[in-house]
């Protein structure tokens, strides 16, 4: 038996050196730590690591290098009772792995940890380094985006490769997004429910190892460090970010009878919240089984490590982090998503975090995990109130205007202390109903998913207009459409930060499914053979209207104040002409609005330091079931000319039932960089 030379605890994982290669695990109930080499037939060699600085077990085996398979056998106690798990038979994930394969042999199925040479040319890789005001989030899935696009070669359809490919990064541009948020691209595993019905965890939510890329998603396996490194760059080339949705609440290694493929095996009362009392018990916060335990510094160490090596090595431009309050919740499980919570602390002082996009999910399944506006200065925040508000008004519902107002000019009553850039504005996401499927369907139909229908939410706010499903009516589709491009030009008209989710651009339906995360099939691949290219065209249109107009991506909080021009900042307006009065607003009845942009009084300089101006704007929106004809406000003056219409805009000032108009009176103090803000 090779017996390894001396060597340090840190970093931890496997890194090779050039000439060999440094492995360091933590355990802290282990008895002993052996290194387990694997050689293509799966023939196991065992190295015992003497070495043991704390709770950390490691060695330096000079003749190891990239490609070698290993993983740790972990001799301690198996107490399940106690919340240990143990079992130096298995062979379980290094937790720091760069690089994970499925091992070749059964039974039973294992997964295996790969020694990686990261050596990548970056060569003149620069990050967009995109300011908030000016971001463009698009919420798509590597599979997802490219599995069905024929411009890209079939082997590559489908992996990291293909999402780098030209013809997808042409789709990117020319649409107008500025970065991509992909949902989880970490390595995972699908839950056993599903493998049992020939099902596989599609969304990824599902983590397994941090560090490491998702194989599957890889056009080559053995490389898929370089590839995912090759992606980011070949985006960043064209101008786009790339952010990744991050799991650090749970893992895929379930509840107390889940399978053991790293942490628990390792560790688990270190790595997750076990119930004080029974702990064979885990506490729950995610509706998974398990909780990591990120008030272990261990595991804070861990993240905070995962998170500075996509920032750093993999040069991603921030996190969407799922279920975020979980990782702020304290001893007692109470719930402190603001500054004070060790995590966020950790993340705010740090100098390379500081400088990415940082997004939570602002809830978990917890009591009291909903945590909307919540969060620290640094951190923007996926507005679930601006999502349903929206969707309530578009589809007629009563009562609504005071909300909206708040939504559409950026959520001060959440984000008061922070800026209009907290709030990141959606209609759709992944998990829900696509844009197009809220309009098409009254009910959720995801009987594919194997659980009766019983699965996704019920709380859509959606409609069908009348037929559930596809239609063939002429009247039923126009008044789809026309919903649709509603809803998706209030959230690009919208104070904050705007997303899209991808293939909504494109009028993609899941039949229904708003709880797809396992179908991995034509259910939620973008189609692009079917695209609706009027629509397509229209959402290009409007995401250029926004770039072009900084009164609609403002840093700071409008104030309704009347401004040295003799006209207010912002204002809201009747369509007969006059300023909404608060009887107005307490109008259940009343679903028109207007809302007056002022160009000439956004308070902020522009990137060179000179003055931020803009033409005028008037968002006229009009939720009510008939057309309604407009008068433009008299004491705005004159010198308007329709800018952007989602719908053709009937005759003699008529806004058309369920649309949106935007009046344009063009420069009255225009500065010519300005759309460069």
């Amino acid at each position: 038996m090779r017996a390894p030379w001396p060597s340090t605890p840190y970093p931890l994982g496997a890194r090779w050196d050039g000439r060999g290669t440094r492995f360091s695990v933590f355990s802290r109930v282990a008895e002993r730590v052996d290194l387990v080499l694997l050689d293509a037939r799966g023939a196991e060699e065992r190295v015992h690591l003497p070495e043991r600085s704390g709770d950390l077990w490691h060695g330096y085996l000079p003749d190891v290098g990239p490609g070698q398979r290993y993983g740790f056998a972990i001799y301690g106690p198996w107490a399940p009772e106690r919340g240990h798990c143990c079992d130096p038979k298995r062979v379980v994930l290094d937790p720091y792995a760069r690089l994970l394969e499925p091992m070749k042999r059964p039974p039973p199925a294992q997964l295996l940890s790969r020694v990686v040479d990261e050596r990548f040319d970056w060569g003149d890789d620069a990050a967009p380094r995109t300011p908030w005001t000016r971001t463009v989030l698009y919420e798509t899935h590597v599979v997802g985006f490219t599995k069905r696009l024929e411009a890209i070669p079939p082997e590559l359809r489908g992996t990291f490769a293909g999402l780098a490919h030209p013809a997808a990064i042409e789709h990117l541009v020319r649409l107008g997004v500025t970065a991509v948020e992909l949902l989880p691209i970490q390595a995972h595993v699908s839950e056993r429910h599903l493998q049992k019905l020939g099902l596989r965890n599609y969304w990824g939510y599902s983590t397994i190892g941090f560090f490491a890329p998702h194989p599957g998603y890889a056009h080559a396996p053995d490389d898929a460090v370089a590839e995912v490194k090759g992606m980011v760059k070949a985006l960043h080339a064209a101008g786009i970010e790339v952010l990744l949705d991050v799991v650090f609440n749970h893992t895929g290694e379930e509840g107390p009878d889940g399978p053991v493929y790293s942490f628990r095996g390792i560790d688990n009362a270190a790595y997750y919240r076990l119930d004080p009392d029974v702990p064979a018990e885990y506490v729950d916060y995610t509706g998974t089984g398990n909780t990591l335990d990120v008030r272990e510094p261990v595991v804070m160490q861990l993240v905070m490590d995962a998170l500075r090596y996509w920032a750093g090595e993999i040069r991603v431009d921030g996190f969407r982090f799922d279920l975020a309050p979980a990782l702020g919740r304290d001893e007692l499980g109470g719930m402190r998503a603001d500054r004070m919570a060790t995590f966020f602390q950790t993340v705010e002082q740090d100098p390379l975090l500081q400088r990415v996009k940082l997004i939570a999910e602002p809830w978990d399944l917890g009591d009291g995990g909903y945590q909307l506006g919540g969060f620290p200065a640094l951190w923007s925040e996926w507005n679930d109130r601006f999502r349903d508000t929206v969707r309530a008004f578009w589809r007629g519902d009563a009562g609504l205007l005071p909300d909206l107002g708040r939504r559409l000019t950026g959520s001060r009553d959440l984000y008061a202390s922070r800026s209009p850039r907290a709030s990141i504005a959606f209609v759709a996401a992944h998990d829900g109903f696509t844009t197009r499927d809220l309009v098409s369907y009254a009910e959720k139909h995801n009987e594919a998913n194997g659980e009766e229908n019983r699965d996704g939410h019920d709380h859509n706010l959606s409609t069908n207009h009348g037929v559930e499903g596809p239609s063939d009516d002429p009247a039923v589709r126009e008044a789809r459409d026309r919903h649709v491009r509603s809803l998706l030009t209030t959230v690009f008209l919208a104070q904050g930060v705007p997303m899209l989710l991808a293939g909504d651009e494109l009028g993609r339906t899941q039949g229904g499914n708003n709880n797809a995360y396992c179908q991995d099939n034509e259910t939620s691949w973008l189609d692009w053979e079917n695209a609706d290219a009027a629509l397509l065209d229209y959402v290009r249109r409007l995401i250029a209207f926004r770039k072009a107009h900084p009164a609609l991506r403002r840093r700071r909080w409008l104030r309704g104040t009347v401004q040295e021009d003799g006209y207010p900042d912002a204002r809201w307006y009747r369509p007969d002409g006059g300023a909404m009065q608060p009887s107005d607003w307490e109008d259940p009845a009343r679903r028109a609005v207007a809302l007056f942009l002022n160009g000439a009084a956004i308070d902020e300089r522009a990137p060179d330091g000179g003055p931020l101006v803009d033409d005028d704007l008037l968002l006229l929106l009009n939720a009510e079931d008939h057309d309604v004809h407009w008068i433009e406000p008299g004491e705005l003056g004159d010198g308007w000319q329709l800018a952007l219409a989602s719908t053709e805009p009937a005759r003699d000032a008529m806004v058309p039932a369920r649309s949106v108009c935007v009046l344009l009176r063009a420069g009255r103090t225009r500065a010519p960089d300005a759309d460069r803000s």
